[in-house]
């Protein structure tokens, strides 16, 4: 007589048919095709704002700078503008000894090397370079992206989990359908609105943070929650159209450790390089 078919799933947790009549030892395998998730599933975005200015320099940095850009000037050949000086220079040093340049025609205008140099110099003084410090870094106003401009911001959000306010990464729930990327672009999407631009790195995520509900709540079938943290890099520069819709703030990798959980902090600090 055929045996009848039911399902059952492998050591993985796959799902395949098999018949119900089973050898000894198959029994942990059987389970329904309609098996609940114990574990809810989270897509977070880690989004960056890049730095927009160089580090300051350490002392030996700047002293190997000198160092390389004085071997660089003795080996150099001269430059375009270096080769006129040097020829008009030694123009002018023929007039003077012969009181006479036939080279010269009357009436014409000539700028000189010399000129051009007293122009550039001028405006050199002229200028006047942008601060390293901005209002936003002595007014400590984290939610600003125009403070540590010298390194990269993440952008954390208040985020009610349980009965808990947490600072987190933005993250949403996975739904059916989904990829992974797709959710965490949503949960974006869903703190900054869809007028912001962003690089996304890759498809796979970069970590996870797993855990266990209180026991309170904690059931069979409800066990935890897994997040998976993709990366993107901002690259809007104004943010004035985005659509905010919590709490936020834009933080640097030493200031993560304020908000974050230690077990979260440590997740997000084994792919967060802030170099």
């Amino acid at each position: 007589m055929a045996a009848r078919a039911a399902v059952h799933c492998g050591p993985r947790g796959s799902v395949m048919a098999a018949p119900t009549q089973r050898a000894a030892g198959w029994g942990r395998w059987l389970c329904t095709a309609a098996a609940p998730r114990p574990w809810r599933l989270f897509g977070a975005m880690c989004l960056l704002r890049l730095p927009r200015i160089t580090q300051p320099l350490e002392k030996e940095e700047e002293e190997m700078a000198a160092l390389m850009g004085q071997i660089e000037l003795e080996k150099s050949h001269y430059s375009d503008h270096e080769i006129r000086k040097l020829e008009e220079e030694e123009q002018l040093r023929r007039r003077k000894e012969s009181m006479y340049d036939d080279d010269e025609a009357p009436g014409k205008t000539v700028i000189m090397a010399q000129d051009l140099e007293d122009k550039w110099e001028q405006k050199l003084l002229r200028f006047k370079a942008a601060p390293r410090i901005t209002d936003a870094d002595k007014n400590n106003n984290r939610t600003s992206l125009n403070r540590k401009l010298d390194s990269n911001l993440m952008l954390l959000v208040k985020q009610k989990i349980g009965n808990q306010e947490l600072w987190l990464l933005p993250q949403v729930e996975w739904q059916p359908g989904e990829t992974l990327r797709s959710t965490a672009e949503r949960a974006m999407a869903t703190f900054l609105g869809d007028h912001i631009q962003a690089k996304i790195l890759g498809n796979a995520p970069y970590g996870i943070y797993k855990y266990k509900f209180p026991r309170a709540i904690r059931t069979e079938d409800n066990v935890g929650a897994k997040v998976f943290f993709f990366k993107a890099f901002l690259q809007s520069s104004d943010l004035s159209q985005a659509e905010l819709k919590e709490d936020y703030l834009w933080v640097t990798k030493d200031e993560l450790g304020d908000y974050l959980k230690s077990e979260y902090l440590k997740k997000v600090n084994r792919f967060l390089l802030d170099l």
